[in-house]
């Protein structure tokens, strides 16, 4: 990331004291090119330093070279592009396509054409389970698919109750925590055996798309934008633990554990910042963004937050790389 130099930064926090250091510096912003319509999931590889942009209305994914910050590739002819993953232990991105409900793979640098996975309909958000070898696609009226990442197969279908949005894998267990939105539920379901365990109806609240793990504090965090609401569950019995306002129009939300912080990126124009504080959560930054930049990704291991800035009248498309201060 040394490339990646200081440009600019902007902040207002919410308690209103404005020389305080924002808990979030806009670093770069990266021109994505002639990119049209609307972007959605990235995923990283860090061997390479490369981001991956579904890039969702322009039928395509670019390939973003963070060192040089600068576009390196995009792979065109796809169809709706929203779930991007790679799978490190064979060198290959899958992309999820909602246009045809296809995975399709690539390859090593060059990313070469290495074939297609039919599910059928609506395939959309990729989690990778890089110890068990398999990468995970929510698709159609309500399944996670099980592909396994050696052989490139489908191996198993995992039943629920609608369409999934975001999920998140247990990292020291077998759970995968689902938002189903259209059955107002989370659902947790196990990834050995594809058995459900619990469903948690989400009452009044609606639109429940982001999700996060934190599993220092076992909870599940879930943003959901009717009303826009950020709530923490327990993960070992799904009650509520707390609830707070947040922007509205989420679509993804991370755990920095280092910080113990959360993030929330919303399509209203912010990035909302907050800290656990006594039993809840307390916002400690509203980021002003742009209007429809409601997807990111936070990677750990680079410590930054990517978030996707659509095109507009007055904004090209670009990639706004930010870094968490202190």
């Amino acid at each position: 990331m040394a490339a990646i130099s200081a440009l600019l930064s902007v902040a207002s926090l919410s308690d209103g004291h404005a020389a305080d250091p924002a808990p979030l510096q806009l670093e770069t912003r990266i021109p994505l090119g002639h990119v049209v319509g609307r972007i959605d999931h990235m995923a990283v590889d860090l061997s390479r330093h490369r981001l991956f942009v579904a890039e969702l209305g322009n039928n395509s994914v670019g390939i973003v070279d963070l060192q040089a910050a600068k576009v390196l590739h995009r792979i065109t002819g796809l169809k709706e592009p929203q779930g991007v993953g790679y799978v490190s232990s064979n060198d290959t991105l899958h992309v999820a396509n909602a246009g045809d409900g296809s995975v399709r793979l690539f390859r090593g640098a060059d990313f070469r054409d290495a074939g297609r996975i039919e599910l059928g309909d609506d395939a959309d958000n990729i989690r990778v389970d890089a110890a068990g070898r398999r990468v995970f696609v929510g698709y159609g009226g309500g399944a996670l698919a099980a592909i396994d990442a050696e052989s490139n197969r489908k191996v198993a279908d995992i039943a629920l109750d609608g369409h999934p949005e975001s999920f998140r894998l247990e990292s020291g267990g077998s759970r995968i925590f689902v938002n189903v939105p259209d059955a107002h539920a989370i659902e947790v379901v196990d990834r050995d055996n594809g058995r459900t365990l619990t469903k948690r109806s989400t009452g009044a609240w609606g639109s429940n798309f982001p999700m996060a793990l934190d599993e220092a504090l076992r909870q599940v965090i879930v943003v959901f934008r009717k009303p826009a609401v950020l709530a923490a569950f327990s993960m070992a019995d799904g009650k509520e633990v707390t609830s707070t306002s947040t922007c509205g129009d989420a679509d993804d939300v991370f755990v920095d554990v280092q910080r113990h912080r959360v993030y929330v990126s919303c399509g209203d124009g912010f990035l909302d910042v907050f800290e656990p504080h006594e039993a809840s959560y307390r916002r400690i930054a509203r980021i002003p963004t742009a209007s429809g930049a409601r997807t990111s990704l936070f990677v750990p291991e680079l410590d930054r937050l990517f978030l996707a800035v659509r095109a507009g009248s007055q904004q090209p498309a670009e990639l706004w790389v930010y870094r968490p201060s202190p």
